[in-house]
């Protein structure tokens, strides 16, 4: 049986209605049959049938133990982050996720847990910084929004060796493409806001652990802080989730097709997508995943931020907003966007120049995307003729 198809048959009918689609347990509590006696559940926050069934199907996407839903990604970080004290020290990929840099920077490092960003796509970098004080290795794969590879298996072993936990964000990738726990680590965290999701309509966060152990610590910092995902929305991502392999498969197909456009075009200087031979870690991200993904990075020949801003602001079909991962296709810049909070040295030492633009590719038609971005293209192209032009006029009349 293929994954798809185990996928969508591993989403149960209602038992007592016969309901093909999940219920919506809109409840606050449950009515029990003594003091703690109930029938699986007692209050909302600890736990709610809707919630638990996506939880259910996350773990079994990832080969995972334990899916924990939480309000936000962010949300599902910080209870990871909570599983450290006061000492400890995080090694984080540099090519780092602006909210997570705020998180570890801002707000954990006040408490005395320590963060170095380091180059996660050499391991020899993680061996020369991994100490006794390390306890969490933290990895995006593909990066936000260089999409950088590492190797997962091969930074696993690593972890062991130094008994500490290594969490991959999977978010890029999604369960369909890449599976973490399999090849090695202990959690894997997902933006389900993204492709999980996959319609731009939802804000949430998955945690999947491989021990039942870890995954019940994690659980039960949720329930003590609060962060959980609400019925309406947990039946949101299950809805995503049952078209996720087709979404997809499109994704990727559409973006291939749009990467390798913008690396014939003489106007682009860099593109930044796995699936090109081109891309330094192509044969990692060929090893460890079942596709490459539905984004794509890029920059401009003339290297400012200001040719970034024309451009972002020109597209038509594609959308200038945050986020990725939804059917309609998006644009952004990330140096003034989803990477702001990082300080311009270390955004741009990791690789997010200020000319960088990221596109989220969608679900339509690979030829109205690649003539849209061609449209945009013409425009800043007329722009800086014009521009010329009237330089050049005014240095004649003086």
């Amino acid at each position: 049986m293929s994954t798809a198809t185990e996928l969508i048959h591993s989403i149960p009918v209602d038992p007592l209605t016969g309901a093909i689609s999940v219920p919506i347990y809109q409840t606050s509590t449950f009515v029990q049959e003594a003091p703690g006696v109930n029938k699986g559940y007692d209050y909302a926050r600890s736990g709610n049938p809707t919630r638990a069934t996506l939880e259910q199907l996350i773990a079994g996407l990832e080969k995972g133990s334990t899916g924990i839903a939480f309000s936000s990604g962010l949300a599902a970080i910080d209870a990871i982050v909570k599983l450290l004290q006061s000492g400890d020290e995080i090694l984080a990929v540099d090519d780092i996720y602006g909210g997570a840099f705020r998180l570890f920077t801002s707000i954990y490092e006040k408490f005395g847990i320590t963060v170095k960003y380091i180059d996660t796509t050499d391991v020899t970098n993680l061996v020369n910084a991994i100490s006794s004080k390390t306890k969490l290795i933290w990895v995006e794969t593909p990066t936000n929004p260089t999409l950088k590879i590492s190797d997962i298996e091969s930074i696993a072993k690593l972890a062991k060796a130094h008994h500490c936990l290594l969490c991959v964000d999977n978010t890029f990738a999604s369960p369909v493409l890449q599976q973490p726990l399999a090849l090695g680590a202990d959690i894997v965290v997902h933006s389900a806001t993204k492709y999980l999701g996959g319609h731009s309509d939802l804000i949430a966060g998955l945690v999947v652990t491989k021990e039942k152990e870890l995954g019940n610590k994690i659980k039960y910092i949720q329930n003590a802080c609060g962060a959980i995902l609400a019925p309406f929305d947990s039946w949101l991502v299950i809805r995503g989730i049952e078209t996720l392999h087709l979404r997809i498969k499109q994704h990727c197909a559409t973006a291939q097709t749009v990467a390798e456009f913008l690396e014939q075009h003489p106007a682009v200087d860099k593109v930044f997508y796995p699936g090109l031979p081109t891309h330094p870690n192509h044969l990692i991200a060929k090893k460890q995943s079942k596709g490459f993904g539905g984004i794509v990075s890029f920059t401009l020949k003339t290297d400012t931020e200001e040719a970034a801003v024309k451009f972002v602001t020109q597209t038509n079909l594609f959308k200038l907003a945050e986020s990725l991962g939804g059917i309609k296709s998006l644009v952004s810049h990330p140096a003034n966007m989803t990477h702001k909070s990082i300080p311009a040295e270390k955004r741009r030492a990791a690789g997010v120049s200020d000319s960088l633009i990221r596109l989220s590719i969608g679900l339509e038609d690979a030829e109205d995307l690649l003539a849209d971005l061609e449209q945009t293209f013409d425009k800043i192209r007329s722009a800086q003729t014009f521009s010329k032009a009237g330089i050049l006029s005014a240095q004649a009349r003086s």
